[in-house]
């Protein structure tokens, strides 16, 4: 970024010695933890409000049936620490909820972070003073503090999405959402039940409760591509030579495009007749999950037009093949996107051979549309469902949506809602301008959800981590992004987005699944490794893009 960085001494009020602490994170989860780990590293003073009554973010509140990872267990997990990956053992190559969030308990507990954590503490509003340049927080049970720094680790798809369906107040069933499941668990057995949602989480749900439910109604809008995770429990041999392979693991993940350390067969299909492609396709569909997707390089696959519709076409064949029913197929089959355009879903169980039995149906709600919710079950254009138990699949406002649940304001009182009006704007999807001294964990514009998030996080974290030992080391209070970066990158974002195979799809990568949220894609494409290297170039080059002011009695520091 060429604007000239203002870096002369502050004339406004000193930074104050009472603030309550040097930094206030929000949310207990993969980012909180790990924030909260290396900011006390640094002999900081820091406190987290987590919402929930325990550590685990996402992995707290999801616990519907089938909830699982889709990043292999040995590579979602932190990396920062030897002491972590090797005390810890995963028993299955995906983990599940409850595995994740004993996971995260263990790391909590071996980092002794619990003290500093207020559970059961939703944040409610945070807003900056510009001449003690600190941040006041509120919290929903009347806590208010001060702190130097607000750090939001509220995570890409945390809020959920539930669509304002007519009649739903009518039902006399039960309804639930699956990202606020009761952590007590749902009566399943031998009801009628109704899904909503066939992306990761509708998958996951419907391959794990249809052997459940006395009868499974599926309403699906969009067919996904979903790919099969063979998933499988991990021996001890085989996780003693993933340990003897950390440091190359870690290696090759931090710097490749999906923050995973799977090596692409060949960088291209160019040259490649479409049965060797067919091939190369048919072995990682053995070997299954994201692995499937480095038969060439993801960057490859996602732009590239011809090699995806022949990956996308070899998916569509393997759907035909496993569902009996023609009709049904052809309704499971995805046509009005390439594959990877939206997140690709896995199959852990055996998704498509669930609409094999006669106790599924598959409700094509675009061609008849969910007219109401009544008493007794869903009504499309076309018939109506009986129904016990309705669920909500549908996701989440991602990216945006916790972050603007908090009522952020910036200098002079702006509502962070009010900057992002027409979407999200940031600087490398961890500061915005007019919001000084707020970090914002795998934001938006940052690679966050196109990777394995613990990669993308540790990035994060650590590179907030040195942010503010770099100000404290040469006396500055405050750090914002300059108008001009934000704005450059927002375009360097959607020009690569553009460029990829990404605007052939509408997906929540876009907002889309979100009445009247604006039409913009928020993660960063260009890849984990790409990223990396510019925001290592920018922290070398004295965080250019940011204005870093001092302290009016700072001393001066020779540069």
């Amino acid at each position: 970024m060429s604007e000239e960085v203002d870096r002369t001494e502050a004339t406004a009020a000193e930074t104050p010695a009472d603030a309550d602490y040097d930094a206030v994170v929000v949310g207990a989860g993969f980012s909180g933890l790990y924030m909260l780990h290396r900011l006390r590293e640094l002999g900081l003073s820091v406190r987290v409000y987590e919402k929930g009554d325990g550590v685990g973010g996402t992995w707290y509140w999801n616990r519907y049936p089938g909830a699982r990872c889709d990043s292999e267990s040995h590579i979602y997990c932190y990396s920062f620490s030897e002491e972590l990956y090797e005390e810890w053992e995963w028993t299955e190559r995906y983990p599940e909820q409850p595995e994740i969030l004993e996971y995260l308990e263990f790391a909590a507990d071996r980092l002794d972070l619990r003290d500093d954590i207020a559970f059961g503490t939703e944040v409610t509003r945070a807003s900056y003073d510009e001449d003690s340049a600190t941040w006041t927080v509120e919290t929903a049970d009347g806590d208010r503090v001060e702190t130097r720094f607000f750090v939001s680790a509220v995570g890409c798809l945390s809020e959920p999405f539930k669509p304002d369906f007519d009649g739903l107040e009518t039902f006399e069933g039960e309804w639930y959402h699956t990202a606020r499941w009761p952590h007590e668990g749902v009566e399943l057995d031998g009801k009628r039940v109704g899904v909503v949602g066939t992306g990761s989480t509708g998958i996951q749900f419907i391959s794990a409760s249809a052997s459940r439910a006395g009868h499974l109604t599926v309403f699906q809008r969009t067919p996904n591509y979903a790919v099969p995770a063979r998933n499988r429990p991990l021996d001890d041999e085989e996780y003693d030579e993933i340990r003897d392979r950390y440091d190359d693991i870690w290696e090759r993940a931090r710097n490749s495009r999906l923050g995973m350390p799977f090596e692409p067969d060949r960088n291209s299909a160019r040259g490649l007749s479409d049965d060797e492609i067919r091939d190369l396709l048919e072995e990682r569909w053995q070997q299954g999950g994201f692995r499937f997707l480095h038969a060439f390089e993801p960057g490859h696959v996602l732009s590239n037009a011809e090699t995806n519709e022949v990956i996308s076409e070899f998916i569509r064949e393997r759907i035909r093949e496993r569902v009996d029913d023609p009709e049904t197929a052809e309704k499971l089959v995805p046509t009005d996107h390439p594959y990877g355009a939206k997140r690709p879903p896995m199959d852990y169980g055996d998704y498509y051979g669930t609409y094999n039995r006669e106790d599924v149906s598959l409700v094509d709600v675009d061609a008849n549309p969910i007219a109401e919710v009544t008493p007794d079950g869903v009504r499309t254009t076309a018939d109506h469902y009986d129904l016990d138990v309705l669920v909500f699949a549908t996701g989440f406002d991602a990216m945006t949506g916790a972050l603007l649940a908090m009522d952020i304001r910036g200098r002079d009182g702006l509502p962070l809602e009010s900057k992002w009006e027409g979407g999200p704007t940031t600087y490398l999807g961890l500061g915005v301008h007019g919001f000084p001294n707020l970090f914002t964990i795998t934001g938006p514009q940052s690679p966050s959800v196109l990777t394995n998030m613990p990669m993308s996080i540790e990035q994060h974290v650590e590179w907030i981590a040195d942010c503010i030992a770099y100000m404290d080391r040469n006396g500055y209070d405050r750090i914002e992004p300059t108008e001009t970066a934000e704005r450059q990158w927002v375009s360097q974002t959607n020009m690569l987005a553009d460029n990829m195979l990404f605007s052939e799809a509408d997906s929540w990568y876009r907002g889309e699944n979100v009445p009247d949220k604006p039409n913009v894609f928020t993660p960063f494409p260009g890849g984990l490794e790409m990223y990396r290297g510019i925001c290592e170039r920018v922290a070398e080059d004295d965080y250019d893009g940011f204005e870093l002011r001092r302290a009016a009695d700072a001393p001066a520091v020779e540069r």
